[in-house]
């Protein structure tokens, strides 16, 4: 049986324009495209959306930044998600982008479509010595409340400052390797539908 061509929306949960967490989930989206996947990298600085507020939604405030990632993630088969540690949990951006993602556009939406079904492999940098670790464990409960597969393996680069070269690449190849091996992973459990 031939492998069908996986889509993917790789991005971090950092604006930061020189985001260390932008430079890893890069690398992890070299390694998908490694296998064939069709890899969507995107900044979530060029999706500004305001907090999310239930008045504003239902008074025609559903941002049309918020309408265009949307569709990319129902076109979409899973994420890659690098996601920077921020006292201990995930960033604010990141939240408030998955939330508005999750609002239907419609009454006869069904609930969490942008979602449900899909798989995400996380990850994180920091420059601390857990690498970001904490926050990724939050992350990975709330995206499988919101029914996506996060699949096991997890990477989380410590003391994250110094760990890239001027290209943005890894200074240690296997570290590099394993990081890359995330987006190839990701890539194998969506063609296999099972991890």
């Amino acid at each position: 049986m031939s492998e069908r061509k996986v889509k993917l929306v790789a991005f971090s949960g950092s604006s930061r324009e020189k985001s260390l967490n932008k430079k890893l989930v890069k690398i992890a989206a070299e390694g998908a495209r490694m296998r064939g996947a069709d890899v969507t990298l995107i900044d979530l600085r060029d999706y500004p959306m305001p907090l999310y507020d239930g008045d504003l939604e239902e008074g025609g405030g559903y941002p049309d930044t918020a309408r265009k990632l949307k569709t990319l993630f129902l076109e979409s088969d899973g994420f890659l998600i690098a996601s920077p540690e921020y006292n201990s949990g995930y960033s604010a951006i990141l939240k408030n982008t998955l939330d508005w993602v999750s609002r239907p556009l419609s009454a006869d939406e069904p609930p969490l479509a942008a979602y449900a079904g899909k798989y995400a492999t996380i990850m994180s940098a920091a420059p601390g010595a857990l690498g970001g670790l904490r926050g990724l464990y939050q992350l990975r409960e709330l995206l499988m409340n919101m029914n996506v597969t996060v699949l096991p393996e997890m990477r989380a680069v410590s003391h994250a400052t110094g760990a890239f070269d001027g290209e943005g690449q890894l200074l240690d190849e296997s570290l590099r390797h394993s990081v890359q091996q995330l987006g190839a992973q990701t890539v194998l459990a969506l063609n296999k539908g099972e991890y």
